[in-house]
Order: C-alpha cells, then structure tokens, then sequence
C-alpha cells in the first residue's frame, strides 16, 4: 500500500472515531469539537501536503476539505441545539457527513489496493 493510502486509511480510522463519539450514548459536544480539531489538524499535515495520484484523487482531497468545514458548522450548529428534534436532525446530518468522509476515503483507497 502506498504512503498515499496509509494515509488516507489513518484519516478514515480518525473519522470512525468520530463517528463513535457522535452515535455514544451521552453525548459530550466539547469531546466531539476536541475530536474534530484532531481530525483537521492531521488533514492539514498530513493529507494536504501529499501529492495528489491523479486528478481524481485531487478531486476527492478538494471534496474531504469541503466537508470536514461543513462538518464544523454542523457541530456548532448541534452545540446550540436546544430541542431534543433539532439535535436528533443535527446528529442526523452529521453522521451522514461522516459517512461522505469514508466513502471519500475509501474511494481513494480501493483503486489503490486494486492495482496492486
């Protein structure tokens, strides 16, 4: 597996963590905020520097920046959630978010393991 891959999987295991946080049953927000600045600090590192395959690759790097910024709104947004039916649609909208995020990951990584 290339570096590239090794490190898109190391993304997608700290998406899963998140993930773990977001589906707990006593949700700590601070916690999830702590795990989401972990997320994109290691993205900002570790990913944005690698240099992209393929366009396609490039591609779905542009797509995991775009969604891990939505992913912070959405988390600020969960914070002020005051009802118990806003913060079921916002935990909602976040999982699904994390979901994207893997599948991104996975995408950049399946065509890697393919052609080995």
């Amino acid at each position: 597996m290339s570096l590239n891959c090794d490190k898109y999987q190391e993304l997608a295991t700290f998406i899963d963590e998140l993930r773990t946080h977001v589906t707990a049953d006593k949700l700590n927000t601070n916690q999830l905020r702590l795990n989401l600045t972990h997320l994109q600090t290691f993205f900002l590192h570790q990913i944005v520097p690698l240099v992209d395959a393929n366009s396609q690759e490039k591609s779905y790097k542009t797509e995991i920046s775009k969604q891990l910024r939505l992913l912070e709104v959405d988390i600020m947004f969960l914070q002020g959630a005051r009802h118990s039916t806003t913060l079921q649609a916002r935990l909602k909208t976040i999982e699904e978010r994390i979901d994207t995020l893997i599948r991104y990951c996975q995408a950049i990584i399946q065509p890697a393991e393919e052609k080995e």
